[in-house]
């Protein structure tokens, strides 16, 4: 879909404290987080301008965001594992 927002929260509710968690307090997580959310805004904002890009540059953003998303969830995942199993 075109303009979809890809944020963190929106993508992985169930992760909605771990994420507000682990930007205020790991430093790492704060900069690839904010690193993919300023890559989704840039290519939402190129499907809304119709991509004035070629075809390839869109497909290498993509990929970029899925890489990053992936680190990140794999973040989220084990911060949450660990607060559930220490509980």
């Amino acid at each position: 879909m075109l303009n979809e927002n890809h944020a963190l929260i929106f993508d992985f509710p169930e992760y909605k404290q771990d994420i507000v968690y682990l930007n205020h307090k790991d430093e790492a997580f704060q900069t690839l987080s904010k690193q993919y959310h300023l890559l989704d805004y840039d290519i939402r904002e190129l499907e809304v301008a119709g991509s004035p890009t070629d075809d390839e540059h869109m497909h290498q953003l993509k990929l970029q965001r899925a890489n990053l998303k992936d680190v990140l969830f794999l973040q989220l995942k084990e911060h949450h594992d660990s607060t559930v199993s220490a509980s």
